[in-house]
């Protein structure tokens, strides 16, 4: 990753509040059992399961992930829009080295480790191929700056540090610690123009990343980024059919419910797909990636 520019000033008035999160992510998996198994074991969550034949898996805390098993449901389409990763947050470096140890003995292979200055990171696959982080994110007192930007890079991650780590552990670490949450998503998308207009323009999110070839990176507050954008695999490209294995949608969570209003009425005037739910509002962004803001409650 490059410098880190700072956020558009044509964009300040609509600018999102700084103290937005991201909430549970949803997927569709072509087998509920297989996922469960692997998502508790080797992930270290723990799962619930729903009154529609769903199921919700939280670490000790807050719900992260949300499933729905479709046995019909056509494969993960790698050159679909949709989800490239979505990112388990953990609070400390020994919380990511506990959780490369349970993905060693679940006998899980990492698809690749970062080093990216201000976080490292841990990268594998679930048993459909929907790509997932897990990653701990430096003090932001020691995010680096040059010239006033934020510095971030892709280097190799120093697994035998990490591994170091464990010698402070009292013992495995069954389920994922309090403070757990999901950090950011990574989107595929089919333009990158379009989608800042969407996530920077529209949704108020701060521009933190333009530079890196292929990909967009925004965020709330300050935050490396609560959203990647990418067009590696994806550029022009269509959506997935619908049902398909992947992302169902993810959510971005807004401290007051005149936020969210204020955003929904925002997505209206722009005429962007909006639906009222129990939960929030829906919408899509313009490469069909489905977006739940709510207010926090």
């Amino acid at each position: 990753m490059t410098a880190v520019a700072a956020p558009a000033q044509a964009a300040l008035d609509a600018r999102i509040d700084p103290d937005t999160t991201l909430g549970p992510v949803s997927l569709t998996v072509a087998d509920l059992a297989r996922s469960r198994a692997f998502y508790e074991q080797a992930i270290g969550l723990r799962g619930q399961e729903l009154d529609d034949g769903g199921l919700t898996l939280a670490g000790n805390e807050r719900p992260l992930l949300e499933l729905r098993g479709d046995s019909s449901a056509p494969p993960l389409q790698r050159t679909a829009t949709g989800l490239y990763h979505l990112a388990i947050l953990v609070p400390t470096r020994l919380d990511l080295a506990l959780a490369l140890a349970r993905l060693a003995a679940f006998q899980w292979p990492l698809d690749g480790a970062s080093d990216h200055l201000v976080s490292e990171a841990l990268y594998l696959s679930d048993p459909d191929g929907n790509g997932i982080e897990i990653y701990r994110d430096r003090p932001r007192n020691e995010w680096r700056r040059v010239g006033g930007q934020l510095q971030m890079a892709t280097l190799p991650l120093d697994l035998e540090s990490l591994a170091g780590e464990l010698r402070a552990a009292s013992g495995p670490q069954a389920l994922l610690p309090a403070g757990t949450r999901i950090g950011h998503v990574h989107l595929q998308v089919a333009s990158l123009e379009q989608a800042e207009a969407f996530y920077h323009e529209l949704l108020g999110f701060d521009v933190m990343v333009r530079g890196y070839p292929g990909a967009l990176f925004v965020s709330a507050g300050g935050y490396h980024h609560h959203i990647g954008l990418n067009t590696w695999h994806s550029a022009g490209a269509a959506p997935a059919p619908p049902g398909s294995v992947g992302l169902r949608s993810f959510e971005v969570v807004l401290p007051s419910a005149d936020q969210l209003a204020g955003i929904t009425a925002r997505l209206h005037r722009a005429g962007a797909p909006v639906e009222t739910t129990s939960a929030g509002t829906l919408t899509r962004d313009p490469s069909g990636n489905a977006v739940l803001l709510r207010a926090r409650g």
